[in-house]
């Protein structure tokens, strides 16, 4: 869920300040991208506590993703003649401002908003951090393999939002103050990370160029609908899952909630890694597979209300979702003109997060007249179509 553009890098010495500045915004990056999914397990907290229907929660997930959009149509990309702190830092500022926001209210408005304002920073320190760890690898390690900045990138950037659900989903289950304990401990944790980055070395020299926003590429096929489809599986396990193993499945445990979802993105993080230099055809193949494989068992863990049915699907899931993005990534970084290959990525990126909100309000919207397992058939039926539609876009054109 980063984007990665291209830089200008300062001309320095290698030193070890720069494998150290690794590092810290490694674990920078894990931090902002785990206080994305802090929320999740502690929606049904918020629907006990206010009163909120799952189509209310939704709206309030379904927020970040319009923060997420906005920011990396405006922002996202401005990293690479501003400077890379110069971006990020403010974009850490933001998520402090949502964690205080979180912190002061539990009503509707107040929530929707403190989402609107982490995925605006999320949508900035997304490609800002995604950037600076490739900068920081590169003068750090010259003329070394990429391997380790694909690893720690990908481990901090979907293995961080797993990281936070559960995190979020102990610290509430064992704290006097569920609803406020997750986000003080992340607003800390942010704190110090913008302390961090300060510390950290520029790798970018800034320069006078005219701003235009990001443009987008619409001309995507099956790597657009294979990231839709991806982000739409990990939009439905971070907004209303946590409120079917609640309801659904019988287990109110906030620890349980946050392991759903970190088993989700821990899959997805875990198959990226393990994937690495696979060809993106077997990649598109083991996620089409996987995704549907996976979707079909949490269907059925929910029929026959088994956790640990509905568990292995989620993971399952998730490590089609987490290869299937892969796949799109690389199609589209392969295919794309290397003058458009940013904007062809910030376009896959914009298709991904609709398919993150979309999915999950429409689903939200259906539990108010249908039972959550009936819904959840029909977003599977829905899925496993557009599963079979990247099949057919993906398969080699015949003379």
């Amino acid at each position: 869920m980063s984007l990665l553009l291209d830089s200008t890098p300062i001309e320095r010495p290698v030193s070890r300040a720069h494998g150290i500045g690794f590092w810290t915004i490694a674990g920078t990056f894990l931090v902002a991208m785990a206080y994305s999914t802090v929320p999740s397990p502690l929606f049904p907290l918020y629907v006990a506590r206010e009163g909120f229907s799952t189509f209310a929660i939704t709206v309030v997930f379904a927020a970040f993703a319009v923060g997420v959009v906005i920011s990396l149509l405006l922002a996202g990309h401005v990293s690479d003649w501003l400077g890379r702190k110069a971006i990020l830092i403010p974009a850490l500022g933001l998520e402090v401002v949502s964690a205080l926001l979180f912190l002061s209210s539990t009503s509707l408005p107040v929530l929707i908003t403190a989402r609107v304002i982490n995925g605006l920073g999320v949508g900035m320190i997304a490609a800002t951090a995604t950037a600076f760890l490739h900068d920081l690898h590169t003068r750090h390690r010259p003329g070394a393999s990429s391997q380790r900045f694909e690893i720690v990138s990908t481990a901090a950037n979907i293995g961080g939002l797993g990281v936070g659900a559960l995190l979020a989903g102990v610290l509430a289950q064992y704290s006097s103050s569920p609803l406020s304990t997750p986000y003080v401990v992340l607003a800390v944790l942010l704190v110090l990370s913008i302390v961090a980055v300060a510390l950290t070395p520029e790798t970018v020299t800034r320069q006078q160029v005219s701003y235009r926003p990001q443009r987008i590429s619409a001309d995507l096929g099956a790597a657009g609908l294979g990231a839709f489809s991806a982000f739409a599986v990990f939009g439905v396990f971070t907004s209303v899952s946590p409120g079917f193993v609640a309801g659904e499945l019988h287990h109110p445990s906030r620890t349980l909630a946050g392991l759903v979802v970190f088993i989700v993105f821990g899959g997805a993080a875990l198959a990226q890694t393990l994937t690495s230099g696979v060809r993106v055809s077997t990649l598109r193949s083991i996620g089409l597979g996987a995704q549907a494989i996976g979707v079909l068992l949490v269907v059925a863990g929910m029929y026959t209300t088994s956790f640990p049915l509905f568990l292995v699907g989620g993971a399952i899931a998730g490590v089609g979702a987490g290869v299937q993005f892969k796949a799109a990534i690389g199609a589209v970084a392969a295919t794309a003109a290397p003058a458009r290959r940013g904007e062809a990525l910030a376009g896959l990126f914009f298709v991904a997060y609709l398919g993150l909100s979309v999915p999950s309000l429409s689903i939200g919207l259906a539990t108010r007249y249908l039972a959550p397992t009936t819904v959840m058939t029909w977003f599977a039926a829905l899925l496993l179509i557009l599963l079979a539609g990247v099949a057919v876009l993906a398969a080699p054109k015949r003379s």
